[in-house]
């Protein structure tokens, strides 16, 4: 099937990605613009498996402050070169990952950095109250598990439901800007400040 200059551009214009990746993911989608973003996805996430075990020693610390002024956010996100922590795409994702921490006040970036003792405390928190529902043990496991899940995506940025799109996680936003830049990206650190908070 031939694919014409206009798919490519209008799959460039909803993604980002390169011309030829653009024009790849079409025939290999067969025209279907839809087909050709899933494909474009699916090679985003592979990207950033295979990236993941690289250094990200390069990039930016970016400073958000809410429009009232009561928040205020710095964010350092990692990347593998100068060169791209210098791009505007880049500098961007920045911006908005320091708007999803000023938004929804992670504490954690991973579910890794967690410390266990918070997660088991959490955990035997979880059981009392399901124990208290009168479910049965294995109803009870089942509970806690789920309610963990959702402990996760509240405390952890990688894990919380991106602002901009609540269909993806943090953590799907950055493997997407991994496979469109081509290099490992990680948030390095971040601080919330808030009014009248400690």
């Amino acid at each position: 099937m031939s694919i014409n200059a206009e798919q490519v551009k209008e799959l460039r214009r909803l993604t980002g990605a390169p011309m030829m990746d653009c024009k790849k993911a079409l025939e290999k989608a067969g025209g279907d613009i839809q087909k050709a973003l899933n494909v474009l996805k699916e090679k985003g996430i592979a990207v950033a498996a295979k990236r993941s075990a690289r250094e990200a020693k390069e990039g930016v610390v970016v400073a958000y402050i809410h429009h009232s002024g009561r928040i205020g956010v710095l964010l350092e996100l990692n990347c593998e070169t100068d060169f791209v922590a210098r791009t505007e795409e880049f500098k961007a994702l920045a911006h908005e990952l320091a708007m999803q921490v000023a938004a929804m006040a992670p504490t954690y970036i991973s579910r890794e950095d967690v410390p266990p003792d918070v997660v088991q405390q959490e955990k035997e928190t979880l059981r009392k109250w399901a124990e208290s529902q009168g479910r049965p043990p294995q109803a009870v496991e089942k509970m806690v598990e789920g309610k963990l899940e959702n402990f996760f995506s509240t405390v952890c940025l990688l894990e919380q439901p991106f602002i901009k799109d609540e269909e993806k996680k943090v953590k799907d936003v950055i493997a997407e800007a991994m496979g469109k830049i081509g290099e490992k990206i990680a948030v390095g650190r971040f601080t919330r400040y808030a009014v009248g908070e400690e």
